[in-house]
């Protein structure tokens, strides 16, 4: 059998009231793209294609997991292939503005002194599509990862205690300092196998099915294969896999995929991979000239409330498998432990608009949905491969990576 390295080639490349329009359904939508956010955020991915199958000594999943966390890799550089389908509708340029949004980034409309290279709103990219990412480490004080994309590029570096965003397209600079030159620079989404599955493993308990399922070959080198599933039903995770490199325990490829079969949701994977270090002057750089510099302080003093909502949502999805029964913060609370856990929060009343109501919007976000109805009285589905929400009419809204059913069982079951 072949090995499981993935083509490491990159290709290249109305009016007021629709723009109005699209801003008045951007917060109708929110759970759209929340449903992304959270599906990267939450890092679960299933099992690994056939590849080759290496002679390994045996090891139980219990060591292998072992295996992972004693892994001490800090140099390193390679290129990583990274693809995301949740099977998220048509919205016209409505799901990419609104990620923008979310992070506060360009395009935002809410933020005039946001930057094209700002990172926070840069690797939300990552949500949808395939990307090629080019990484390189050396230890805990040098980062760069570099985001190829048709004829440009976007590169983020961390050196000592200065992080850079530099976006080709734009000649844009980000600039910020980190407190302490050990300290690395928050990372707004996974981007590696190793990101994914340090997400995938918090999940890792009573109600969950871990096994070594054979080896493996990524990016030409030898690895065993670790599967993740839930024991319960109704979620919509079919399994997570992990390539694990035998030699150095570092995860090399990630792959997801729902349990209503299919392509992956999530697959990233090393296609090329050293473990030599990196030539320091890979970390090094020197604004263009010509470019456009902001400082990280700068866009600290705009409005960045979605930013910070897109944090606080992160950390709340983290800590969705470690939740026993219901616990609240913020007015998001969490229903359910394991991995049928449910986030819920209400908004304070305000639902979808109805068609007679809403008009053409009404129709619109409706189109996208299922109307359901239950003890709770009614509202609307919005489903992705993965992580699925209710609104329901009177503005509560339920997510989480579980199916329509166990949303509408835990609606009715909060009333």
């Amino acid at each position: 059998m072949a090995p499981i390295d993935s083509d490491d080639n990159t290709t290249a490349g109305e009016g007021e009231d629709l723009r109005a329009g699209r801003r008045r359904a951007a917060r109708y939508v929110v759970p759209v793209a929340v449903m992304g956010v959270a599906a990267v955020t939450i890092g679960l991915v299933p099992a690994l294609a056939d590849s080759g199958d290496p002679d390994l000594p045996k090891v139980t999943a219990e060591q292998l997991i072992e295996k992972i966390a004693k892994s001490d890799v800090e140099q390193l550089s390679g290129t990583v292939k990274i693809s995301t389908d949740l099977g998220l509708p048509d919205l016209g340029g409505l799901e990419s503005g609104l990620m923008s949004g979310m992070s506060g980034g360009p395009g935002s409309g809410g933020d005039e002194d946001g930057s094209a290279a700002d990172p926070s709103a840069k690797l939300t990219e990552l949500v949808s599509g395939t990307h090629t990412l080019r990484v390189a480490a050396d230890g805990p004080d040098r980062q760069k990862l570099s985001l190829l994309e048709n004829a440009a590029e976007y590169s983020l570096i961390h050196n000592g205690k200065d992080v850079w965003g530099y976006d080709s397209e734009s000649n844009e600079v980000y600039h910020s300092t980190t407190s302490g030159s050990a300290e690395q620079p928050e990372k707004e989404v996974p981007a590696t196998p190793k990101d994914f599955a340090d997400q995938a493993l918090k999940a890792v308990d009573g109600t969950t099915s871990v096994t070594v399922d054979g080896t493996a070959q990524v990016a030409g080198r030898d690895a065993y294969r670790l599967v993740i599933k839930p024991k319960q039903e109704g979620s919509t995770v079919g399994a997570v896999s992990v390539a694990v490199d035998a030699e150095t325990g570092m995860p090399l490829k990630f792959t997801l995929t729902p349990s209503s079969g299919g392509a992956a949701v999530v697959d990233a994977g090393f296609t090329k991979v050293s473990f030599a270090k990196p030539d320091a002057s890979t970390f090094d750089f020197t604004p263009p000239k010509g470019a456009k510099v902001t400082e990280g302080d700068e866009v600290a003093e705009a409005p960045a409330h979605g930013r910070e909502a897109e944090r606080d949502l992160a950390r709340e999805m983290d800590g969705l498998k470690e939740a026993d029964g219901l616990k609240g913060k913020d007015g998001l609370k969490v229903i359910g432990e394991g991995w049928n856990s449910i986030a819920t929060f209400d908004t304070g009343g305000q639902g979808l608009p109805t068609a007679s109501a809403g008009g053409d919007l009404g129709g619109f976000l409706g189109s996208f949905g299922d109307q359901v109805k239950g003890d709770f009285g009614s509202g609307t589905v919005f489903k992705t491969r993965l992580v699925n929400a209710l609104i329901t009419d009177d503005g509560k809204v339920y997510a989480g990576a579980v199916t329509k059913d166990a949303l509408v069982k835990a609606a009715d079951a909060a009333q």
